[in-house]
């Protein structure tokens, strides 16, 4: 049997490249797959850009909360998921055409993979190393606890691994590193070489990193106590949520 594929996007104020984004993504699923778009009450046109591709596969979830913040928001968008495997999505990348493809492929015998991808500058000319080579991306708890390198846009998963992640912790920082080492500590986690996204920077970006962002040349505004006490509140979270279940 087909699984089912939900893609959930966290869209505030994206009008400028989510309409392209979205365009790459209808092409590489299915048509009976399903994007769940959760808006954190944008107030540019960017629900208008959406409704406008007209494609039933698009779901629209407005957030109760104005601002409620990147986290909170995806979050929304995966409770409203209803698929066997779940992407996460940014509202200003490019996908691969056989992004959804290799992913869905690579999770026949793992629960989350995650792939490399370009990293392109506004207008989808590379500008530098894979994120892989700049990350020294790898599976690896401990790894991935001091240096992340689960990156949201390049990870795909088992709803059993997002039934395990939610609900969020309410002080996580960081949604795609709370995912990862759940997979890590439920399942099995690959990174695959494929180059299969299109990691858009650019000066609206909103990026979270626990080191240097090293996509943009920008460093983490964050102490050294600071980013150690958000690698200890992830553990927390991780321990606690271990003994719960």
């Amino acid at each position: 049997m087909k699984k089912r594929i939900s893609v959930c996007i966290a869209t505030y104020n994206g009008a400028s490249y989510v309409k392209e984004q979205l365009e790459s993504i209808l092409i590489a699923i299915g048509e009976d797959d399903e994007v769940i778009i959760s808006d954190d009450n944008s107030t540019d046109h960017t629900i208008a850009i959406i409704e406008s591709l007209n494609d039933t596969r698009i779901k629209i979830i407005m957030n109760d909360k104005t601002n409620s913040g990147h986290v909170r928001n995806f979050e929304n968008a995966l409770k409203h998921s209803k698929g066997d495997i779940i992407f996460l999505s940014d509202q200003d990348d490019v996908w691969h055409p056989a992004k959804a493809k290799k992913m869905v492929s690579a999770l026949e015998k793992n629960d989350v993979v995650v792939c490399n991808c370009f990293v392109v500058d506004q207008n989808l000319n590379e500008i530098g190393a894979s994120f892989f080579t700049l990350k020294n991306s790898g599976k690896g708890f401990f790894k991935n606890l001091y240096k992340n390198s689960f990156l949201g846009c390049c990870m795909a998963f088992k709803r059993p691994i997002l039934e395990k992640a939610l609900p969020f912790p309410k002080d996580i920082i960081s949604h795609d590193t709370w995912i990862g080492l759940i997979g890590e500590c439920y399942g099995e986690t690959i990174f695959i070489s494929d180059q299969l996204h299109y990691f858009r920077r650019h000066g609206d970006n909103f990026s979270v990193s626990n080191d240097e962002d090293s996509m943009s040349g920008d460093y983490s505004p964050y102490s050294f106590f600071e980013k150690l006490k958000m690698r200890l509140i992830l553990l927390k979270n991780i321990v606690f949520r271990l003994l719960r279940r």
